[in-house]
Protein backbone atom coordinates (compact mmCIF):
# COMPACT_ATOMS: atom_id res chain seq x y z
CA UNK A 1 0.00 0.00 0.00
CA UNK A 2 1.29 3.58 -0.98
CA UNK A 3 1.90 5.25 2.30
CA UNK A 4 3.87 8.56 0.64
CA UNK A 5 1.28 10.84 0.19
CA UNK A 6 -1.54 12.11 2.88
CA UNK A 7 -4.06 14.01 0.15
CA UNK A 8 -5.32 12.17 -2.82
CA UNK A 9 -6.06 15.04 -6.23
CA UNK A 10 -8.25 13.04 -8.39
CA UNK A 11 -9.03 14.25 -11.97
CA UNK A 12 -7.68 16.93 -14.43
CA UNK A 13 -4.26 17.74 -15.22
CA UNK A 14 -3.39 19.43 -18.07
CA UNK A 15 -1.15 22.62 -19.46
CA UNK A 16 -2.99 25.84 -18.62
CA UNK A 17 -2.91 28.28 -21.39
CA UNK A 18 -3.50 31.47 -20.42
CA UNK A 19 -3.55 35.01 -21.88
CA UNK A 20 -3.66 38.20 -19.54
CA UNK A 21 -3.82 41.62 -20.38
CA UNK A 22 -4.24 44.37 -18.16
CA UNK A 23 -6.72 46.42 -20.05
CA UNK A 24 -10.73 45.50 -19.55
CA UNK A 25 -11.82 43.74 -22.56
CA UNK A 26 -15.06 41.96 -23.84
CA UNK A 27 -16.03 40.38 -27.01
CA UNK A 28 -13.91 40.83 -29.54
CA UNK A 29 -10.95 42.62 -27.81
CA UNK A 30 -7.38 42.71 -29.50
CA UNK A 31 -5.55 44.01 -26.96
CA UNK A 32 -1.58 43.40 -26.15
CA UNK A 33 -0.96 41.37 -22.96
CA UNK A 34 1.10 38.33 -22.43
CA UNK A 35 0.52 34.42 -22.87
CA UNK A 36 1.85 31.68 -20.57
CA UNK A 37 1.84 28.17 -20.58
CA UNK A 38 1.77 26.92 -16.72
CA UNK A 39 0.59 23.11 -14.85
CA UNK A 40 -2.71 23.46 -14.54
CA UNK A 41 -6.53 21.46 -14.45
CA UNK A 42 -8.24 21.44 -11.16
CA UNK A 43 -6.85 18.40 -9.36
CA UNK A 44 -2.92 19.99 -10.35
CA UNK A 45 -3.54 23.49 -9.36
CA UNK A 46 -4.91 22.03 -5.93
CA UNK A 47 -2.19 19.55 -5.79
CA UNK A 48 0.08 22.54 -6.25
CA UNK A 49 -1.08 24.57 -3.58
CA UNK A 50 -1.24 21.81 -0.65
CA UNK A 51 2.39 21.19 -1.81
CA UNK A 52 3.19 24.44 -0.84
CA UNK A 53 0.97 24.04 2.52
CA UNK A 54 3.56 21.58 3.71
CA UNK A 55 1.29 18.64 2.00
CA UNK A 56 2.48 15.52 -0.08
CA UNK A 57 -0.68 15.17 -2.93
CA UNK A 58 -0.82 12.37 -5.18
CA UNK A 59 -1.89 13.00 -8.36
CA UNK A 60 -4.66 9.83 -9.90
CA UNK A 61 -5.51 11.29 -13.56
CA UNK A 62 -4.89 10.88 -17.21
CA UNK A 63 -2.01 12.09 -19.10
CA UNK A 64 -0.87 11.20 -22.67
CA UNK A 65 2.63 9.51 -23.06
CA UNK A 66 3.69 11.93 -25.28
CA UNK A 67 6.48 15.26 -24.90
CA UNK A 68 4.05 17.55 -23.09
CA UNK A 69 3.01 14.79 -20.55
CA UNK A 70 6.31 13.66 -20.02
CA UNK A 71 7.21 17.83 -19.50
CA UNK A 72 4.16 18.15 -17.02
CA UNK A 73 4.85 15.21 -14.76
CA UNK A 74 8.34 16.46 -14.20
CA UNK A 75 6.32 19.97 -13.70
CA UNK A 76 4.70 17.85 -10.65
CA UNK A 77 7.59 16.43 -9.48
CA UNK A 78 9.65 19.30 -9.05
CA UNK A 79 6.61 20.91 -6.88
CA UNK A 80 6.96 17.51 -4.49
CA UNK A 81 3.20 16.43 -6.05
CA UNK A 82 3.31 12.57 -6.84
CA UNK A 83 2.90 11.08 -10.06
CA UNK A 84 3.32 7.34 -9.80
CA UNK A 85 -0.13 6.18 -9.71
CA UNK A 86 -1.02 8.44 -13.16
CA UNK A 87 -2.62 6.41 -15.58
CA UNK A 88 -0.19 6.92 -18.64
CA UNK A 89 -2.37 6.88 -22.01
CA UNK A 90 -0.56 5.68 -25.46
CA UNK A 91 -3.38 6.50 -27.61
CA UNK A 92 -4.89 9.80 -25.44
CA UNK A 93 -2.81 13.22 -25.79
CA UNK A 94 -2.72 15.28 -22.59
CA UNK A 95 -4.92 17.59 -21.90
CA UNK A 96 -4.89 21.43 -22.28
CA UNK A 97 -6.55 24.75 -20.75
CA UNK A 98 -7.10 27.51 -22.25
CA UNK A 99 -8.47 31.07 -21.12
CA UNK A 100 -8.13 34.49 -21.70
CA UNK A 101 -8.00 37.46 -18.88
CA UNK A 102 -8.26 41.07 -19.02
CA UNK A 103 -8.41 43.66 -15.92
CA UNK A 104 -12.21 42.87 -15.81
CA UNK A 105 -11.52 39.64 -14.66
CA UNK A 106 -12.24 35.85 -17.10
CA UNK A 107 -13.19 36.63 -20.31
CA UNK A 108 -13.39 32.79 -22.17
CA UNK A 109 -12.08 29.22 -21.45
CA UNK A 110 -12.20 26.32 -23.18
CA UNK A 111 -11.60 23.16 -21.53
CA UNK A 112 -10.24 20.15 -23.43
CA UNK A 113 -10.69 17.42 -20.68
CA UNK A 114 -11.69 14.92 -23.30
CA UNK A 115 -8.51 12.65 -22.39
CA UNK A 116 -9.49 12.62 -18.86
CA UNK A 117 -13.21 11.58 -19.74
CA UNK A 118 -11.94 8.78 -22.11
CA UNK A 119 -9.77 7.16 -19.53
CA UNK A 120 -12.66 6.93 -17.37
CA UNK A 121 -11.91 4.57 -14.17
CA UNK A 122 -8.62 3.61 -15.07
CA UNK A 123 -7.80 6.49 -13.30
CA UNK A 124 -9.26 5.19 -10.05
CA UNK A 125 -7.02 1.40 -10.40
CA UNK A 126 -4.76 2.19 -7.45
CA UNK A 127 -8.11 2.68 -4.83
CA UNK A 128 -8.95 -0.91 -5.63
CA UNK A 129 -5.58 -2.83 -6.51
CA UNK A 130 -3.73 -2.63 -3.26
CA UNK A 131 -1.61 -0.14 -4.96
CA UNK A 132 -3.21 3.04 -2.42
CA UNK A 133 -5.95 0.85 -1.11
CA UNK A 134 -8.73 -1.84 -1.92
CA UNK A 135 -12.51 -3.40 -1.33
CA UNK A 136 -11.28 -4.83 2.07
CA UNK A 137 -9.46 -1.99 2.79
CA UNK A 138 -10.69 1.04 1.44
CA UNK A 139 -8.99 4.66 1.10
CA UNK A 140 -9.65 6.89 4.40
CA UNK A 141 -7.60 9.53 3.76
CA UNK A 142 -8.78 12.55 2.17
CA UNK A 143 -9.75 13.08 -1.33
CA UNK A 144 -9.42 16.17 -3.34
CA UNK A 145 -12.19 15.45 -5.84
CA UNK A 146 -12.67 17.72 -9.38
CA UNK A 147 -15.87 18.12 -11.08
CA UNK A 148 -14.07 17.39 -14.98
CA UNK A 149 -14.69 13.52 -14.71
CA UNK A 150 -18.02 12.21 -16.30
CA UNK A 151 -21.34 12.39 -14.67
CA UNK A 152 -21.10 8.78 -14.90
CA UNK A 153 -18.09 8.00 -12.84
CA UNK A 154 -19.37 10.85 -10.64
CA UNK A 155 -21.78 9.16 -9.73
CA UNK A 156 -20.00 5.55 -9.48
CA UNK A 157 -17.73 7.41 -6.77
CA UNK A 158 -20.94 8.43 -5.06
CA UNK A 159 -21.97 4.95 -4.29
CA UNK A 160 -18.87 2.93 -4.55
CA UNK A 161 -17.52 1.37 -1.20
CA UNK A 162 -13.79 2.29 -2.16
CA UNK A 163 -15.21 5.97 -1.35
CA UNK A 164 -17.13 5.32 1.59
CA UNK A 165 -14.77 5.94 4.19
CA UNK A 166 -13.05 9.00 2.28
CA UNK A 167 -13.17 12.43 3.31
CA UNK A 168 -14.35 13.57 0.19
CA UNK A 169 -13.48 17.40 -1.04
CA UNK A 170 -15.81 18.48 -4.29
CA UNK A 171 -15.00 21.09 -6.19
CA UNK A 172 -16.76 21.82 -9.79
CA UNK A 173 -13.98 22.78 -12.72
CA UNK A 174 -16.51 25.52 -13.79
CA UNK A 175 -20.05 26.49 -13.50
CA UNK A 176 -20.57 24.77 -16.77
CA UNK A 177 -19.96 21.61 -15.49
CA UNK A 178 -21.56 22.31 -11.46
CA UNK A 179 -24.19 19.97 -12.23
CA UNK A 180 -22.12 17.31 -12.58
CA UNK A 181 -21.63 17.39 -8.30
CA UNK A 182 -25.59 16.63 -8.22
CA UNK A 183 -24.96 12.84 -7.01
CA UNK A 184 -22.04 13.66 -4.57
CA UNK A 185 -24.71 16.38 -3.14
CA UNK A 186 -26.07 14.00 -0.30
CA UNK A 187 -23.06 12.17 0.29
CA UNK A 188 -22.17 11.86 3.54
CA UNK A 189 -18.32 12.53 3.89
CA UNK A 190 -18.32 15.23 1.43
CA UNK A 191 -17.45 19.20 1.61
CA UNK A 192 -18.18 21.02 -1.67
CA UNK A 193 -16.48 24.13 -2.54
CA UNK A 194 -18.11 26.03 -4.58
CA UNK A 195 -19.19 29.80 -6.33
CA UNK A 196 -22.26 31.21 -5.72
CA UNK A 197 -23.16 30.99 -9.73
CA UNK A 198 -22.16 27.25 -9.08
CA UNK A 199 -24.45 27.28 -5.92
CA UNK A 200 -27.49 28.18 -8.18
CA UNK A 201 -26.99 25.92 -11.21
CA UNK A 202 -26.59 23.39 -8.67
CA UNK A 203 -30.27 24.18 -6.91
CA UNK A 204 -31.53 25.57 -10.01
CA UNK A 205 -32.08 29.60 -8.75
CA UNK A 206 -30.42 32.44 -7.40
CA UNK A 207 -29.06 33.84 -4.56
CA UNK A 208 -27.71 36.91 -3.55
CA UNK A 209 -25.53 35.97 -0.92
CA UNK A 210 -23.27 33.07 -0.29
CA UNK A 211 -24.98 32.22 3.78
CA UNK A 212 -28.09 32.35 1.38
CA UNK A 213 -26.43 29.72 -0.67
CA UNK A 214 -24.84 27.53 1.89
CA UNK A 215 -27.72 26.98 3.76
CA UNK A 216 -30.14 26.03 0.92
CA UNK A 217 -27.58 23.52 -0.22
CA UNK A 218 -27.58 22.25 3.22
CA UNK A 219 -31.24 22.02 2.99
CA UNK A 220 -31.09 20.32 0.29
CA UNK A 221 -28.50 17.48 1.95
CA UNK A 222 -25.44 18.33 1.44
CA UNK A 223 -23.53 17.36 4.11
CA UNK A 224 -21.20 20.69 4.71
CA UNK A 225 -20.62 23.20 2.01
CA UNK A 226 -18.31 26.46 1.03
CA UNK A 227 -19.67 29.10 -0.93
CA UNK A 228 -17.46 32.06 -2.14
CA UNK A 229 -18.57 35.06 -3.41
CA UNK A 230 -15.37 36.39 -5.45
CA UNK A 231 -14.50 39.49 -3.48
CA UNK A 232 -17.42 39.41 -1.36
CA UNK A 233 -18.72 37.22 1.44
CA UNK A 234 -17.80 33.52 1.62
CA UNK A 235 -19.78 30.91 4.05
CA UNK A 236 -19.66 27.70 5.47
CA UNK A 237 -22.74 25.84 6.20
CA UNK A 238 -23.57 22.26 7.93
CA UNK A 239 -26.41 20.71 10.15
CA UNK A 240 -25.11 22.98 12.96
CA UNK A 241 -25.18 26.31 11.25
CA UNK A 242 -23.35 28.43 9.04
CA UNK A 243 -20.99 31.13 9.25
CA UNK A 244 -19.95 34.18 7.28
CA UNK A 245 -16.72 35.92 6.60
CA UNK A 246 -15.19 39.01 4.39
CA UNK A 247 -11.63 37.85 1.74
CA UNK A 248 -9.34 40.93 2.49
CA UNK A 249 -9.27 43.47 0.00
CA UNK A 250 -6.52 43.49 -2.83
CA UNK A 251 -5.85 44.41 -6.49
CA UNK A 252 -6.87 41.98 -8.80
CA UNK A 253 -3.79 40.17 -11.28
CA UNK A 254 -5.13 37.17 -12.21
CA UNK A 255 -8.58 34.90 -11.41
CA UNK A 256 -7.57 31.11 -12.45
CA UNK A 257 -7.01 29.02 -10.10
CA UNK A 258 -8.21 31.03 -6.89
CA UNK A 259 -11.04 28.86 -6.18
CA UNK A 260 -8.97 26.53 -6.34
CA UNK A 261 -5.96 28.19 -3.69
CA UNK A 262 -8.99 28.52 -1.73
CA UNK A 263 -9.85 24.82 -1.13
CA UNK A 264 -6.38 23.62 -1.17
CA UNK A 265 -5.68 26.54 2.04
CA UNK A 266 -9.25 25.71 3.64
CA UNK A 267 -8.12 21.50 3.56
CA UNK A 268 -4.59 22.40 4.86
CA UNK A 269 -5.82 24.09 7.67
CA UNK A 270 -8.47 21.72 8.52
CA UNK A 271 -5.70 19.07 8.56
CA UNK A 272 -3.51 20.75 11.10
CA UNK A 273 -6.90 21.13 13.33
CA UNK A 274 -7.96 24.79 12.46
CA UNK A 275 -11.72 25.21 14.01
CA UNK A 276 -14.05 26.21 11.45
CA UNK A 277 -13.62 29.65 11.80
CA UNK A 278 -10.25 29.70 11.57
CA UNK A 279 -9.68 27.78 8.63
CA UNK A 280 -12.16 29.61 6.62
CA UNK A 281 -10.26 33.02 7.34
CA UNK A 282 -6.95 30.72 6.54
CA UNK A 283 -8.32 29.82 3.08
CA UNK A 284 -9.58 33.53 2.32
CA UNK A 285 -6.08 35.18 2.84
CA UNK A 286 -4.75 32.73 1.19
CA UNK A 287 -7.01 33.00 -2.04
CA UNK A 288 -6.41 37.04 -1.73
CA UNK A 289 -2.67 36.32 -1.76
CA UNK A 290 -2.85 34.41 -4.77
CA UNK A 291 -5.53 36.68 -6.57
CA UNK A 292 -3.10 39.67 -5.88
CA UNK A 293 -0.34 37.74 -7.50
CA UNK A 294 1.95 37.45 -5.05
CA UNK A 295 1.76 33.63 -4.58
CA UNK A 296 4.24 31.28 -6.93
CA UNK A 297 2.50 29.03 -9.70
Amino acid sequence: MNTSSNILCIGSVLWDVIGRSDRSMRVGSDVPGRIVRVPGGVAMNIAMALARFGLRPELLTAVGRDAEGDELMEAARVRGIGTALVYRSDDLPTDTYMAVEGANGLIAAIADAHSLEAAGDKILRPLADGRIASADAPYVGPVALDGNLTVSLLREIAVSPLFAAADLRVAPASPGKAERLIPLLDHPNATLYVNLEEAGLLLHRTFDSSSEAANALVAKGAHRVLVTNGGQDASLAHKNGVFTQQPPSVLVARVTGAGDTFMAAHIAAELEGQPDPEALRAALDAAALYVSGDTPL
